[in-house]
């Protein structure tokens, strides 16, 4: 069936929704966990460390997490390429700011600030997870993960980085999020409405979710007073 999608530029696009409503969901997952730092270092470090440990997550979900965001990015790649290719001359009388909005003429300039600044999430959290765990055989530190958070958001460059990273996310998202929900099919002059609504208030609110996240850690540091630190330095 994958295959038969593939083979079509419209099975394509719709690979490409199902792709992005994989990781707006995880996305929303992320966001909640995350926002539990702010209410209470100690439920963020049971509810990480309850991810960080089973089985499901580590084996199953995170590689295909890792494999969704691979081929989001290289299929966006592709039909931005096969798009182009499709329409190699530009009329004088094209007005590409009248027939559509910034972000749906930029998604893969979006997309690709989006994915370099995962690179850098990776190696702030998910490279001394997988240090810890797969290298040093570290499975058992429980209170690690609130105090890496914060050691990582004391950083006025990263905070910068994270907040500009986000407004990208922002504006890739108001487009894509209605615009995974047309290829999907999903296209009602009754829905419609509603869907634009929706992906608007996700596209703003997860966002500047992360980074109200990212800022109270930053100007509100907590006491470890009462955690255990990692065993392992970060830098």
């Amino acid at each position: 069936m994958s295959r038969g999608l593939s083979s079509s530029s419209v099975g394509r696009k719709v690979l490409m929704a199902l792709s992005g409503f994989f990781l707006m969901f995880f996305l929303m997952q992320h966001f909640v966990i995350n926002l539990f730092s702010v209410i209470s270092a100690d439920l963020f470090n049971e509810v990480s460390h309850f991810m960080g440990t089973n089985g499901l997550v580590q084996f199953v979900l995170q590689p295909v997490l890792l494999v969704g965001v691979l081929f989001h990015l290289g299929m966006g790649i592709y039909l931005d390429v096969k798009n182009k290719a499709a329409r190699p001359v530009k009329y004088a009388m094209d007005k590409p700011s009248e027939n559509s909005n910034w972000m749906s003429r930029n998604m893969i300039i979006t997309g690709i600030m989006v994915m370099l600044f995962l690179g850098l999430h990776f190696y702030d959290f998910w490279l001394p997870e997988i240090k810890d765990k797969f290298i040093d055989g570290k499975w058992d530190e429980p209170t690690k993960y609130f105090p890496h958070l914060q050691h990582k958001f004391q950083d006025l460059a990263r905070i910068v980085i994270y907040c500009i990273s986000f407004v990208f996310l922002s504006l890739h998202l108001l487009h894509g999020f209605q615009s995974a929900f047309q290829s999907a099919g999903f296209n009602h002059n009754k829905y419609t409405p509603t869907i634009k609504k929706l992906g608007s208030l996700y596209a703003i609110i997860i966002p500047a979710g992360f980074v109200f996240i990212a800022l109270f850690h930053y100007f509100k540091p907590v006491s470890y007073t009462h955690l255990t630190l990692p065993t392992t330095p970060y830098v």
